[in-house]
């Protein structure tokens, strides 16, 4: 039996979604136990839905700072890492504060032994349909260190073969040239190290880190983030050139009409509610971050995530990996 404990405030959208996310969830795992972090009169849909409802009436600041993380100890965000450990649970999921939610879980459940640096980890969709490429660290801290990104490497080996059922055989180092020798002094030093790690195929650009070949491709943390979102930027943006392009006449609203069928592929497959959330690798917990702005689908998914990789005893096999 799994059991998770699920924030169920934190996100933008209210308990309206994170409830329909659970029961729907539910209705189709027998072998899950949920604890509900939050509102108790909120969250009376849920009573003899889920195990138990651990009582929350504050939710931290999406600018939260650790100080006021670690003292609001009377928060769901808190009270939900809290109880990974009190209720011997195997995940945690939260739509909260990014920086609560890291700090947090990486103070109250400590980093895995060897462990360096958590990382920030996402899966995100390529050109190939169905399959997804693993990015970290993506945001959980600025500054890394060669031996970080040897580390990276290896969480995120374990992370593929946990949501995918499969072995990680093209890890990829990014850098700004596929040639030996390029990269600053930090990708140099990480290269050299990670071609101990047989799985290791090299450089790669960020032009190709969504072609569908890589497995794995490692980032330092503060380079992860500016690609992830300035990713998501440009398709925001293609997405809304594309609208008005298709909305400039009579003609172009018919074309698209006509074209409409052979976009929705490419719609979905581009779609970040799919994945659903992000894992703060490396601490002692299956811990997952849902968006922000999470609807019933997206959070639905990220509770997915955090079973299947909860399931898969995703931290046993970091540990065997280090």
């Amino acid at each position: 039996m799994v059991k998770l404990v699920i924030d169920m405030m934190g996100g933008d959208n209210g308990y309206a979604i994170t409830i329909e996310a659970v029961k729907n969830f539910l209705a189709n795992h027998d072998d899950c136990e949920i604890i509900a972090v939050g509102d108790e009169k909120a969250l009376e849909p849920l009573k003899g839905v889920v195990s138990k409802i651990i009582p929350s009436q504050s939710v931290l600041p999406m600018e939260c700072g650790v100080m006021q993380a670690m003292r609001q100890k009377d928060s769901s965000c808190y009270k939900a890492i809290s109880a990974v450990n009190e209720e011997k649970a195997d995940g945690v999921l939260s739509a909260g504060s990014t920086g609560a939610f890291l700090s947090l879980a990486t103070l109250i459940n400590k980093k895995i032994p060897g462990v360096e640096r958590p990382a920030l980890i996402s899966p995100f969709p390529t050109r190939v349909p169905g399959k997804n490429v693993v990015l970290l660290d993506v945001g959980a801290t600025s500054d890394n260190s060669p031996e970080d990104l040897f580390q990276f490497a290896k969480m995120g080996e374990a992370y593929f073969k946990a949501a995918y059922g499969e072995e990680a055989k093209n890890i990829k180092l990014i850098a700004n040239g596929t040639e030996e020798g390029k990269g600053n002094n930090l990708t140099k030093k990480a290269n050299a190290l990670l071609k101990a790690n047989p799985n290791y195929k090299g450089l790669i650009e960020a032009r190709h880190v969504l072609d569908g070949e890589a497995d794995v491709v490692v980032f330092d943390g503060f380079t992860g983030n500016v690609f992830l979102k300035g990713v998501e930027g440009v398709a925001k943006m293609m997405g809304g050139m594309m609208k008005e392009a298709f909305l400039a006449s009579f003609s172009s609203k018919m074309g698209y009409l006509l074209a409409k069928k052979s976009f929705k592929p490419m719609i979905k497959l581009m779609d970040y509610k799919r994945v659903g959330g992000a894992l703060l690798i490396g601490v002692n917990t299956v811990a997952v971050k849902a968006h922000g702005n999470s609807d019933a689908y997206s959070f639905g998914n990220a509770l997915t995530l955090t079973y299947t990789l909860a399931k898969n005893k995703m931290v046993d096999q970091i540990k065997e990996n280090l």
